[in-house]
């Protein structure tokens, strides 16, 4: 399969360019396009040999299941069996954007979909680009991130490019991804409500609109099935080693290496680069230091780097996200 790459204006794609993508999904095909979370490999959630279709590209196990976009609250409503009055609170709040609900699978959701079980993941997300295609189709596309199951997510097309070409129909090239870490899930069918997963929406938010939503940690036994995505020990991985440390470890561990090591560090970190160090300081502000964090972890891959030392975050909800990216980056 050879994969073509369509560049679009992402505030105002080209409606050619879009009618083309969603030809392709009907017929049962796969497109890669950018969310304003990161880029995700769509295809029909309601049709089980194109939602099968995404697992093989991936490398993904079956027991990891997907999120189903939809275009707005409405296609929601109508897609849902049961729409309680926290998704319509949270849906009312934060749609479209960077939030996922976990509510009881529609009958029209592909099984596989969903690992089995009787609960889906849906979204509706805010980028332009992922509007318009959502909108082409008419039916609701499962995308997770478009990349080898359990490496960094990407947010360019290169990104999907190094690990899908080949692999998949069509990358909609709409640049950088704003957000730059996976949305937030939380569970609705439990009471109280989980997140599962965080994301650019904090647990403080959720707990603003809703009153009692349950933080517990949410990794799931290997080869379990699970109502969400990316809790599994070892996820978001670049292909170097990750290691999380104080400013006074990595600076230490910097003096003392001959090999080539990466450091990420939250704001200044005081450590020279040079042939052997590749330094990416990145912001002190979490939704700034989060939209920029898998880039600068794939550009120390791409530099050949053999470790990265990362600072470990400040604490705090705001920075709930990438701790827990980059804890699952660097489990063993």
């Amino acid at each position: 399969m050879k994969t073509e790459r369509i560049v679009v204006d992402p505030s105002a794609p080209d409606p050619r360019a879009i009618a083309r993508c969603a030809d392709v999904l009907l017929r049962g095909g796969l497109v890669a396009f950018a969310t304003e979370t990161v880029y995700g490999l769509g295809a029909l959630a309601d049709d089980d040999r194109a939602a099968r279709s995404i697992f093989v590209a991936k490398g993904r196990p079956p027991h990891n299941p997907l999120i189903s976009h939809v275009a707005d609250v409405v296609a929601a409503r109508r897609l849902a069996p049961v729409w309680t009055k926290s998704a319509e609170l949270l849906a009312s709040k934060f749609w479209p954007g960077p939030l996922t609900l976990v509510v009881q699978k529609a009958p029209s959701i592909a099984s596989v979909v969903c690992a089995g079980l009787d609960a889906m993941s849906l979204r509706v997300p805010a980028h332009p680009t992922a509007q318009a295609l959502l909108k082409a189709v008419g039916r609701p596309i499962a995308a997770p991130s478009a990349n080898r199951s359990n490496a960094l997510s990407p947010t360019n097309a290169e990104h999907v490019l190094q690990q899908l070409d080949g692999r998949i129909h069509i990358v909609l090239d709409a640049g950088p991804c704003a957000v730059g870490l996976e949305s937030t899930v939380i569970d609705l069918c439990s009471s109280p409500p989980v997140m599962l997963r965080p994301g650019r929406i904090t647990i403080d938010e959720l707990r603003a609109v809703l009153g009692a939503v349950d933080a517990r940690s949410a990794t799931v036994a290997h080869g379990a099935a699970r109502s969400s995505p990316g809790l599994d020990a070892k996820h978001y991985a670049p292909r170097a080693r990750l290691e999380l440390l104080s400013l006074q470890e990595l600076r230490a561990i910097v003096r003392g290496t001959t090999a080539k090591v990466g450091v990420v560090s939250v704001g200044d970190c005081g450590v020279e680069a040079d042939e052997h160090c590749v330094v990416r300081a990145l912001a002190s502000e979490p939704e700034a230091y989060g939209a920029a964090l898998y880039e600068a972890l794939h550009s120390l891959d791409d530099a050949g780097c053999e470790v990265i030392l990362c600072e470990r975050v400040p604490p705090g909800a705001p920075w709930d996200a990438a701790r827990d990216r980059l804890a699952r980056a660097s489990a063993k």
